[in-house]
């Protein structure tokens, strides 16, 4: 009788052998080790994924006591940014053997309802805006020691993970693109006024203004909520001046996407007659038409890496909790919005 034969399993030796690395650097990788080189854990990522790699969850569970259950705390109105951060919590969840619990909340939480899940529930947080800017949560879990890590900056003091872009900057070099193109009626819609990041973007907006020695004109400025409908509704405000914006800045791509949507009905062509640039280069940056100009926030990467880091710290990885902050670099994305402006 003929008895079929199964494949060996991949092992971590082999994933090893592939990458050309050792056994150790490669459990480093899965740990979420931060002081492996860039390089070594992309190659190591590569190997993983061509071998099919499964690491033995049950296994390191065992190790380590149960699975580390890791809350992300949502309340984002953005689909967009929802999809971009489960996308990459969700994958380093899965590499490190933890259990991600999204828990659906909105801006008014408190500190104490959340304190109630926190060693209960919950063995690690993850934080992203707008609840990063909820009142006193940063001290809340700075005086549990509970391990924590931020998906933005804050102006509430006290130290806290966090890990972020620098959107000031990035609003700044944007707004300098349009500058460079020849606009001098610069319009911008600002986001959420509860979040820390729409007030750093239009800092940003105001500096490059500055240096342009370009006075700001108050009714170029529309107050927006981050989301398509306040985009929309901003753009109708804008485009119904008597002098009208040649560019208008959006905080993030959904109100740039409404903006589109504004300028059609006012019959601007875009970008012939009005320039219109975005902020996160979600995946509406290039479903709409045109496509977005846009800074690229790499939500997904800097969700997994929150990952990563909060895993170390709640398996007790690192002796002080509230010291690391970790800045991703943006990128400008000029796509097919913005030109220069008519004569």
């Amino acid at each position: 009788m003929v008895t079929k034969t199964q494949s060996r399993p991949v092992t971590l030796a082999d994933v090893a052998k592939d990458a050309g690395v050792s056994s150790m650097t490669v459990s480093r990788v899965i740990n979420g080790d931060e002081k492996v080189k860039d390089s070594t854990r992309e190659r190591v990522n590569q190997s993983i994924k061509k071998l099919k790699y499964a690491p033995n969850i049950a296994a390191r569970n065992l190790a380590g006591a149960r699975a580390l259950r890791i809350c992300l705390l949502y309340g984002n109105p953005s689909s967009a940014y929802l999809g971009e951060l489960l996308m990459g919590a969700l994958e380093a969840a899965s590499d490190l053997g933890a259990h991600l619990i999204v828990e659906r909340t909105d801006e008014n939480v408190t500190p104490e309802e959340i304190g109630e899940h926190l060693g209960h529930d919950w063995d690690a947080l993850i934080v992203p805006p707008p609840i990063s800017d909820v009142a006193g949560i940063r001290r809340l879990v700075a005086e549990e020691k509970f391990p924590t890590v931020f998906l933005s900056s804050a102006t509430e003091s006290g130290r806290a993970n966090e890990i972020r872009i620098d959107d000031e900057q990035a609003a700044y070099e944007i707004t300098q693109s349009l500058l460079e193109k020849g606009h001098k009626k610069l319009g911008f819609v600002k986001g959420h006024p509860n979040q820390t990041a729409s007030e750093r973007r239009f800092q940003g907006f105001q500096r490059a203004l500055d240096e342009a020695k370009i006075e700001p004109v108050e009714e170029y400025v529309a107050q927006g909520f981050f989301t398509y409908r306040s985009g929309l509704d901003a753009g109708e405000a804008l485009l119904s001046l008597p002098v009208p914006p040649t560019a208008i800045l959006a905080s993030n791509d959904d109100m740039a996407a409404g903006l589109l949507a504004a300028a059609a009905r006012h019959g601007r062509s875009v970008p012939r007659d009005l320039s219109i640039a975005g902020f996160d280069d979600s995946p509406i940056a290039t479903t709409v038409w045109p496509n977005l100009s846009t800074v690229r926030q790499p939500v997904a990467e800097m969700a997994a890496q929150a990952v990563r880091l909060v895993w170390r710290l709640g398996r007790g990885k690192q002796v002080d909790p509230n010291v690391e902050t970790i800045l991703f670099a943006h990128t400008l994305v000029e796509r097919d919005s913005i030109s220069v402006p008519k004569a």
